[in-house]
């Protein structure tokens, strides 16, 4: 004999099949939400502990220092390489040293660049020294570009090469350059004509003592 079903105090009779099935699936489902949301829980948990323990764990090292270039040092090996004197760029607070060494080839060149030290400046100016060499050397280094002015600097004539759309592919749009004797001094970059002026009277002295020598 089939025992009769329960009377639900709220309906006052028992519960039909459907009744029945409807609790069963509310519980169900209001089961199964909790558990999600305990997962959510559990998992963020987790992952708030792995970023503790790759933040507080993994050792950290010093900041990354800038490469110093001993230039001058440079430059003596240069000298002896060439068996000529070479332009030290004799620099302020201002700039630092980027790449400085000699550059072989049909003709050599002693180069250095420069960039400011300063973050909030932009731009490089580079230096060429090529031994042995005229202004004819110049547009080699200058995508063909040659001299169509001249400007005074410290009281040495100076070529002005008009890059345009010929130095755009290396960022250069101002290049000056003079002899020093028998080698030729280039100055490029992307600095202001100003910031390169600058930088060439520095080189003034040098350049005549060098002029004088050869």
């Amino acid at each position: 004999m089939n025992k009769p079903a329960p009377i639900v105090a709220e309906l006052g009779r028992p519960e039909t099949p459907a009744e029945t099935a409807a609790r069963k699936a509310a519980s169900s489902k209001a089961y199964r939400s909790s558990q999600t949301v305990r997962s959510l829980v559990a998992a963020l948990i987790a992952t708030l502990a792995i970023v503790a323990v790759i933040v507080f764990a993994v050792p950290r090292g010093e900041p990354a220092t800038t490469r110093t270039i001993d230039m001058v040092g440079i430059a003596a090996d240069v000298e002896s390489t060439v068996d000529s004197a070479v332009i030290v760029p004799d620099l302020d607070d201002f700039w630092r040293v980027n790449a400085a060494g000699l550059t072989s080839g049909a003709t050599a060149v002693w180069d250095v660049t420069l960039a400011p030290s300063a973050q909030n400046e932009r731009g490089f100016i580079k230096f060429a020294q090529a031994f042995d060499a005229d202004s004819s050397w110049a547009p080699q280094r200058l995508n063909g570009t040659a001299a169509t002015d001249t400007i005074s600097i410290g009281g040495l004539e100076w070529d002005v090469y008009p890059l345009g759309d010929a130095g755009a592919k290396q960022n250069i749009t101002y290049a000056i350059g003079t002899q020093a004797g028998d080698d030729y001094v280039l100055l490029y970059g992307s600095r202001s004509a100003d910031s390169t002026a600058e930088l060439a009277e520095s080189l003034v002295p040098q350049i005549r003592d060098l002029s004088e020598t050869s």
